[in-house]
């Protein structure tokens, strides 16, 4: 069923009108970041409460907790649960407790149909912030709740979030390597091959519709395309020896990846389709890894043409080729991120290999994580945060963090074999 949006409507301070001038920076006092209060939801008629309380709670918390922007915490003051108008707000209950902002919900149940309405109240002034009403499934539930996480952030950073997108992923747990999806937070995992096969790189288009992936199904890695609404997967290229490491260029066009149906592994554009094949690399050495910059004018990529793997940026053409990494011995995976100004890599450290961020330029190279083997960095649309696989608690799990470092989250659940991870588009 068509998931219709209702937007009830959308008020916002003057403040609130660019990043710049974010609701962050006018109202937070010195020294103190602001703290978000997430209500318990109001069932309204028949409507059963407990589960979809604690799921709406623990969802907004745990997005606004990870995005660095806010303090949140999942609270309940029964000497405000009124209305949901802001005439009917209280909001001394929560000024008194120290919150600076407040998220209220209700929501209804009609056998299989929801409809749930928030409301993000500024405290301290004691007004409207933005509310959203979405109407749906029953187990849109957390969905919606991501939703209105990213209006949230939207509202204080001018910058809408990225918590209503998934995480594909390589998965072994049915003895097989097979591609997954899950929500970002790791919740509601579904298998999408099921080729009893290996399958490896997933990687989204620009719209979130699709992956491209490859797979051993047929005894050779070929690319394959599908679409996450189908389950035919359908040869993308086909040809001799290897068809990996395919990245979707931003426009959804073309497609970026090694092939070595002429000798060595090169890098190759082509159509969406498979065809018009154009060789972008010229050498020798192996050729891998490639990631589009976001304007499309740019590739970086992965080769040894130096003795040990390093990352190279060169023109979408394949011309101007230069060195990006000088330091490390060995530097794979890279990722460009969503403003252009920063590739997310791997490196290999004394302590195992570890996610490396570098600016465009080549300075600015930072290391983000320290402990265990982690791998495969892919970024948020937004820009905000960096996922990747790492096996510090001993299998291979996916694990989330800030842009800067902070904040590493594993959100694959359980002990099984997870890596590869690629992040979609809303």
């Amino acid at each position: 069923m068509k998931i219709f949006l209702l937007i009830l409507f959308l008020f916002v301070f003057p403040s609130i009108l660019s990043a710049q001038s974010g609701y962050i920076e006018v109202t937070a006092p010195v020294n103190r970041q602001l703290k978000l209060a997430v209500d318990s939801p109001r069932p309204l008629g028949a409507s059963t409460g407990s589960e979809s309380s604690t799921q709406v709670a623990d969802v907004i918390t745990f997005d606004m907790n990870m995005s660095g922007a806010v303090a949140a915490e999942s609270r309940s003051l029964q000497t405000a649960a009124k209305g949901m108008s802001l005439a009917d707000a209280d909001f001394v209950p929560w000024q008194t407790a120290g919150f600076d902002m407040l998220v209220r919900s209700e929501y209804s149940l009609n056998g299989n149909q929801l409809t749930i309405e928030f409301h993000l109240f500024d405290v301290i002034n004691r007004k409207l912030i933005t509310a959203k009403r979405y109407l749906g499934k029953a187990k849109d539930l957390r969905r919606f709740s991501h939703s209105f996480a990213d209006e949230i952030l939207l509202a204080m950073t001018g910058e809408r979030g990225a918590f209503a997108t998934r995480i594909a992923y390589v998965s072994a747990q049915t003895g097989n390597k097979e591609i997954y999806v899950m929500d970002w937070d790791g919740h509601n995992p579904l298998p999408l091959t099921k080729n009893r096969s290996i399958n490896m790189n997933p990687d989204f288009s620009p719209d979130g519709r699709e992956i491209i992936f490859t797979s051993y199904k047929r005894g050779n890695p070929d690319l394959y395309r599908r679409a996450l609404s189908s389950t035919a997967e359908i040869a993308v290229s086909a040809r001799k020896w290897l068809n990996i490491t395919g990245n979707w260029s931003p426009d959804g066009s073309r497609i970026a990846l090694a092939l070595s149906k002429d000798g060595d592994a090169e890098i190759y554009t082509l159509a969406r389709d498979g065809s018009h094949p154009r060789r972008l690399t010229v050498n020798p050495a192996l050729d891998l890894y490639p990631a589009w910059s976001p304007d499309g004018k740019q590739i970086a990529f992965v080769s040894d043409r130096l003795g040990k793997p390093q990352i190279f940026i060169m023109n979408a053409d394949g011309g101007a080729v230069r060195r990006l990494t000088t330091s490390g011995s060995y530097n794979v995976n890279p990722r460009w991120s969503p403003k252009g100004d920063k590739i997310a890599y791997s490196r290999m450290t004394a302590g195992g290999f570890n996610i490396f961020t570098i600016a465009t330029d080549g300075t600015s190279d930072n290391q983000l994580t320290s402990v265990g083997n982690n791998e495969n960095p892919s970024w948020s649309e937004d820009g905000r945060f960096i996922c990747f696989s790492s096996k510090r608690s001993g299998s291979s799990g996916i694990y989330v963090m800030r842009a800067d470092g902070s904040g590493q989250t594993k959100v694959s659940k359980g002990n099984r074999v997870y890596f590869q991870p690629s992040w979609s588009a809303r």
